[in-house]
This record gives structure tokens, C-alpha cells and sequence, in this order.
């Protein structure tokens, strides 16, 4: 007679076999942001037995929303996102533990969030929230899957701390990268997103797979058009702590 965790997982086990599907069931993740993208992160790694997801997002439902935020629910408009996010998350999988927290990424309020994680995923749609995470994740020398995706484009790195290209080595800080609100986005564009930042996790967490370390992997979802691009660690970043010399 099989339990209910071993018919839950019994098709992903084919592939990431006890050990992989016991790494999974011990991990903590922590995901900064569960709009488009991190959502849809949010939704396959609790599918996939992730034991504990954190999360962040701060703010109510509203409308434009909707056409992308898959966790969140049209009957719930201007109610908060964190617990609609957990009410969806509980739905897939009763199992997951979930901690939530209606907060922007900052260094004042992160810092347990990214201690408690195994690995976290990016899932911000501004520069300043993403530079802090990323000089947090160096701190706690946590791993980063770096996830976005503006119009058709979808971009994803992961981050070793010590090891790979940061986030401020492949995009050194500046005042305002791109625009923090009403940047256009297409739902299925943030869901690839999504799934390929869980996907990340999961090859980091289970040893399977190339993860993409020092690579930075373009989609145009428009043309179905991919490229990799080499990163490489800078001398004296900021973030990382390379030093010259």
C-alpha cells in the first residue's frame, strides 16, 4: 500500500529518485515576490514537495493583476495578496509549511527571511529590491536564481555567492534600470519565468542538471528565440566582495 506522499510525488521520483525527492521535502525557499513570475515559481515548487516556502508582497489585489498573478483571486480584490497567495499554495499541496509577509525586500526587514532559506528566487519587478536581496543572499552566502521578464523577454541566472557573477556584476547599480511600475507583461510570458526559476531551484537543490551559473539565459517568447550569455565576477564588486588583485 503506498502513502499519499509516495503517490503525490511517484511520477517525479522516476526522475529525481528518493534522495532528490527527500532534498526536496527538507528545503526551506524563500521567494521575493509571488506576482507572475514568482507566483508561478511558488505554485510548481509547492506541486513538487519544496517542505517550507517563504515569501514576500507587499499590497492588495487589484484587477491588472489578473491577468498574470494565478495565485491571487478575482473574488478577493482589494483584500491582501500574502493570504490569498497561501489559501492558493494550500490548495496544490496541503503539505508545504507557508510563511508569508505583506513587505517590500528590505535590509531592515530580509534579513531572517533569507537566513532561514536554503536557496531564494528573485522575483521583484525593481532594481533596488533586487540589489538588496542580492548583497543579503552574499552575506548568508545563499544561492539566487535571478528571474525576470519584461514584454516577450524572459531572463534567469543562479547565483553562487563567492563563486559566480552576482547581480551587480552583471548589471552594476545605478539609479533606475527600468521602469518600477506599468512596464507591459503578458501572464504566459511571467509563467515561463516562473517555471524556469523553479526549475533552477530544483536542479541547485537536488544536484541535477547545469544550473545557470555564470550564464544569463535570454527568451524571447515572441519568436522563440534563446541565447546565453557568459557572465563573469568583477574585481572590487560591491556585492560579492571580489577584491582587486
Amino acid at each position: 500500500m503506498h502513502t499519499e506522499t509516495e503517490l503525490r510525488y511517484s511520477r517525479q521520483r522516476k526522475l529525481l529518485g528518493e534522495e532528490g525527492q527527500r532534498k526536496l521535502s527538507e528545503a526551506s525557499v524563500f521567494i521575493a515576490g509571488i506576482g507572475g513570475l514568482g507566483g508561478t515559481a511558488a505554485i510548481y515548487l509547492a506541486a513538487a514537495g519544496i517542505g517550507k516556502i517563504i515569501f514576500a508582497h507587499e499590497g492588495t489585489i487589484s484587477l491588472p493583476d489578473l491577468n498574470r498573478q494565478i495565485l491571487m483571486d478575482s473574488r478577493r480584490l482589494g483584500e491582501a495578496r500574502i493570504p490569498c497567495a497561501a489559501d492558493s499554495l494550500k490548495r496544490i499541496n496541503p503539505n508545504v509549511v507557508l510563511e508569508g509577509y505583506p513587505d517590500k525586500i528590505s535590509d531592515k526587514q530580509a534579513h531572517p527571511w533569507v537566513k532561514a532559506a536554503d536557496i531564494v528566487i528573485d522575483a521583484r519587478y525593481d532594481f533596488p529590491e533586487r540589489y538588496e536581496l542580492n548583497r543579503l543572499c552574499a552575506q548568508y552566502n545563499k544561492p539566487m536564481v535571478e528571474a525576470a521578464m519584461y514584454g516577450y523577454e524572459v531572463s534567469v541566472t543562479t547565483i553562487l555567492p563567492g563563486k559566480t557573477a552576482c547581480l551587480a556584476c552583471a548589471f552594476p547599480e545605478q539609479d533606475q534600470l527600468w521602469e518600477p511600475f506599468g512596464f507591459p507583461v503578458l501572464g504566459a510570458t511571467s509563467g515561463i519565468a516562473g517555471c524556469l526559476a523553479a526549475m533552477e531551484v530544483i536542479k541547485v537543490l537536488t544536484g541535477q542538471g547545469n544550473p545557470l551559473y555564470n550564464k544569463l539565459y535570454r527568451f524571447d517568447a515572441l519568436n522563440f528565440h534563446s541565447r546565453i550569455f557568459k557572465l563573469k565576477r568583477h574585481s572590487g564588486c560591491k556585492h560579492c566582495g571580489v577584491k582587486k588583485g
